[in-house]
């Protein structure tokens, strides 16, 4: 098991930027496939973005693709998300998650451990 927890959520203008962070405490997280998952009022939880264990495989929503990046630093067990132009509908609290597994999956069924989240708020 590993807890987790995001930071740097925010308010910002549409056409910015923001960079949420995932911190991980546990055991042997170099071992977790990691993804970022977020969650607008009223609607459901939707996949973002997700990194292998090593790294070296990432996989993104077509919503975001081309706009987010998702990257990991095993030696400090922290996950990342930095998000680029940014959009009003881009706003959600943002989750990140951990499932000790090598491979990406998108499903949130799949991911074991999540933390308790950020919001981002996007204004027009």
């Amino acid at each position: 098991q590993v807890q987790l927890a995001e930071s740097g959520g925010g308010l910002v203008q549409a056409g910015g930027s923001l960079r949420l962070s995932c911190a991980a405490s546990g055991r042997a997280f170099s071992r977790y496939a990691m993804g970022w998952f977020r969650q607008a009022p009223g609607k459901e939880r939707e996949f973002v973005a997700a990194i292998s264990w090593s790294g070296g495989s990432t996989y993104y929503a077509d919503s975001v693709k081309g706009r987010f990046t998702i990257s990991r630093d095993n030696a400090k067990n922290m996950v990342y998300l930095q998000m680029n132009s940014l959009k009003p509908e881009d706003t959600a609290v943002y989750y990140c998650a951990a499932r000790e597994k090598v491979g990406i999956v998108v499903a949130g069924n799949e991911y074991a451990d999540w933390g308790q989240g950020t919001q981002v708020t996007v204004s027009s």
